[in-house]
């Protein structure tokens, strides 16, 4: 297929998609500026690390009657709600914070609110995606999407950088209201399909969809067994993350430009591994791409771990970076592929909620973990201390660079024994694709 073909088959979902991503760099500016607000006011790692506490519970708790909500209701409309409530929640801070009453807790209250809505919103459009375009294209549709998440990773940090010290966090709240009404009117405009619900699934009450999208899964032995390894990555991952930002903030001085700097880097290690996606198509098979991605992944965060200086930090978040489209990209496509449209928002909320059921976990220990058990350990004197810090130095931040470093060789390891389960490696020859499911009948 030709480039312009391409664009033909993808213009529908690239016109939710751009509005999409500009409300998406909106809120990476937003959350770049809250956190280096909340790492001035209080300089420990457990305040930032309860901020994603807080937004990843409400998300884990809503996922069940999120997937029925979107495979019952008008998902368009549903996408525009989701937008809406997160527009509210900043106008919220913003009032709050010229009144002169802004605390750290109501970024807590706000965030579980907006994050609970956002989850329908992000389910509603993501099962929504084998809709809008072409089977073929489905590797394609999920990097752009990475490319959005990346590219909004790139000028986020450089923008709430350049604007953070002139116009403060009101500044960065009206941006942030302006790119919700881009997203709202190109949704608005756009023709979002909708599955026709079967009879069946119609007179079904919501708890027995709620249970649908875990007994598919339960019942299909290779999406399980991929499952099981998102599941184990993303605990491990997010306990790392914890410490992610409080680490550069701690071992830079609280340079902002440097935190951005390494945000930026993220970002285009992510587009360039979106576009490499893109214009390849990824992986053949696609588990390949899983597995890959995941020991990338973890090698190039172990390396980030080792450096106290952007010299190490720029490249090894690059390359991590380069990584997550491959992994995710790959992932997705393989179940849009395998699972039926028409059930998507149940099986796919189902699918999120396992993942991220140890998430607010990881985040709510991963903090205290690191201010309370490493940190002391590696400052001078401290046990760990004459063991590990000719490697990861000694002071603020060496602790958070031991835990990160722990957690990314176990992210390391997590990909190479993926290869030795032979049901996930061969999940795509195993589990038969929707559409051949749907041709059966009429074959025979």
């Amino acid at each position: 297929m030709s480039f312009f073909s391409t664009l033909r088959s993808l213009r529908l979902f690239l016109t939710v998609w751009s509005g999409q991503t500009v409300s998406l760099l909106g809120s990476r500016m937003t959350s770049f500026a809250t956190l280096l607000w909340a790492w001035q006011i209080t300089e420990q790692a457990t305040a930032l690390s309860l901020l994603w506490f807080f937004i990843q519970l409400p998300q884990v708790l809503i996922a069940p009657f999120a997937g029925a909500i979107v495979d019952r209701w008008h998902r368009k409309t549903l996408m525009m709600v989701g937008d809406a409530i997160a527009a509210l929640s900043t106008v919220v801070l913003l009032t709050l914070y010229l009144t002169g009453h802004l605390q750290i807790w109501h970024f807590y209250v706000t965030g579980a609110v907006n994050a609970a809505f956002a989850q329908i919103q992000e389910l509603a459009y993501s099962a929504s995606v084998a809709l809008m375009v072409p089977k073929a294209q489905y590797n394609r549709a999920s990097s752009l999407d990475f490319l959005a998440s990346y590219g909004s990773r790139i000028l986020a940090p450089a923008m709430a950088g350049m604007l953070y010290p002139i116009v403060g966090l009101v500044g960065i709240f009206v941006i942030d209201l302006a790119t919700f009404a881009i997203a709202v009117s190109t949704v608005l405009w756009a023709p979002i399909p909708q599955p026709l619900l079967s009879k069946d699934d119609a007179a079904k009450g919501i708890w027995p969809d709620m249970q649908f999208g875990f007994r598919y899964m339960f019942a299909t032995p290779g999406l399980w067994g991929l499952l099981l390894l998102a599941m184990l990555f993303q605990l491990i991952h997010d306990l790392g993350d914890a410490v992610y930002a409080p680490m550069i903030l701690a071992r830079s001085g609280s340079d902002a430009a440097v935190f951005g700097a390494v945000g930026a880097a993220a970002g285009l290690g992510g587009v360039t591994g979106a576009v490499m996606m893109t214009a390849g198509g990824g992986f053949k098979p696609r588990i390949h791409g899983v597995l890959l991605g995941m020991i990338g992944a973890g090698l190039s965060k172990t390396l980030f771990a080792l450096g106290q200086s952007p010299l190490v930090w720029l490249p090894t978040q690059f390359c991590s970076s380069f990584h997550f489209p491959m992994l995710g990209s790959s992932e997705q496509a393989i179940w849009l592929s395998k699972v039926q449209p028409s059930i998507q928002g149940r099986v796919f909320a189902a699918r999120w909620m396992m993942v991220q059921l140890a998430s607010p976990l990881s985040f709510l220990i991963g903090g205290p973990l690191a201010d309370r058990v490493f940190e002391p350990a590696m400052q001078p004197g401290g046990q760990l201390a004459p063991l590990l810090g000719n490697i990861f130095g000694t002071g603020t931040g060496a602790g958070m660079a031991v835990l990160y470093a722990l957690t990314s060789i176990v992210l390391l390891g997590i990909g190479l024994g993926g290869y030795a389960i032979a049901t996930l490696r061969q999940v795509e020859q195993i589990v038969p694709d929707h559409d051949a499911i749907a041709a059966a009948p009429s074959e025979r």
